[in-house]
């Protein structure tokens, strides 16, 4: 019979690649994760990971059955201790979120605070971060990409369309050159992002809706985006979410220069017999459905449930 312990540090260096890091998130010595690992491979006699100074530790093929297996036996275990401590019916515990960084930033945010406020027993962390969260290495519990994952054991729902327009500060198209069609455009800089070090292809629009730019500013961070042009030096891309809130800033081209985009939610299949877990998506489905109007640019508010 496994120990499970030996399984749950075996998890750990598994999604980290690093016995320090395992370590780390263990509340450990990294010396008790190597020992708990050496004596797991003893004990299955057999090598689990592939070590490097480069890689780190890499599973090897019995390590990757394995980790198939020890995940399982872990969401069995979370449901059961859910189920048997109460949480089911109190909605306590933990949660975290990882999120693309401006909609995590500027909707996600104040919306979990409003979950939070309805079930004080729960506690979360949200991750609004320019990356993929890998819910493979159990960064979260619940992830919001705008791509659908194309594999895995997850529960997916596609959470919303949304909206990006053409955004200038209303001081600059005060003094600008005035912009009546795209062939004006020619005339303006524009604010975008650094093309090789982008995370996703859907945030590759910039050049296809407005060929031959002259891009002044690039960042990786759509908030820097967003800063840079309340400096009212020139144009952006914007999400509507973000700048329709702002008062300051003005749609150019309405009627020509538009992109829509969705955002996908999805979460480990371990977590549909979590009752807390479950919660959260259901509210946060709820919650930005409600916000449509906002998404798409049409209203420049954020709204709650009742």
């Amino acid at each position: 019979m496994l120990d499970w312990d030996g399984l749950r540090y075996f998890l750990e260096v598994a999604r980290t690649q690093r016995v320090s890091a395992a370590a780390l998130r263990l509340g450990v010595r990294h010396t008790t994760v190597s020992r708990r690992i050496q004596a797991l491979e003893r004990e299955l006699d057999t090598m689990l990971f592939n070590k490097s100074k480069a890689s780190g530790f890499t599973l090897t093929e019995d390590g990757a059955r394995l980790f198939t297996h020890a995940e399982q036996i872990e969401g069995t275990l979370i449901n059961a201790r859910e189920a048997i401590s109460g949480q089911s019916q109190t909605l306590s515990g933990h949660l975290r979120v990882g999120s693309t960084e401006g909609f995590g930033s500027y909707v996600l945010a104040p919306l979990m605070i409003d979950f939070q406020h309805r079930y004080p027993a729960i506690t979360l962390d949200i991750m609004p971060v320019p990356r993929f969260i890998s819910l493979s290495k159990r960064e979260a519990d619940i992830a919001i990409s705008l791509e659908r994952p194309q594999r895995g054991p997850y529960l997916c729902t596609k959470l919303m369309d949304y909206s990006l327009k053409l955004y200038a500060h209303r001081d600059y198209l005060a003094q600008a050159a005035h912009i009546e069609s795209k062939d004006d455009l020619v005339h303006h800089a524009f604010i975008g992002y650094v093309e090789e070090l982008l995370f996703s292809d859907r945030l590759r629009y910039l050049e296809d809706i407005v060929p031959n730019t002259r891009v002044i500013f690039r960042s990786t961070s759509v908030i820097a985006q967003y800063h840079a042009v309340l400096q009212a030096r020139s144009l952006a891309i914007l999400p509507c979410f973000m700048a329709a809130q702002d008062p300051r800033l003005q749609v150019v081209l309405e009627d020509e220069i538009a992109i829509t985009r969705s955002f996908w939610m999805y979460c480990h299949e371990d977590f549909r017999q979590s009752t807390r877990v479950m919660a959260l998506w259901d509210f946060l489905k709820q919650s930005v459905q409600l916000n449509a109007p906002l998404l798409k640019g049409q209203r420049g508010n954020l709204t709650y449930l009742d």
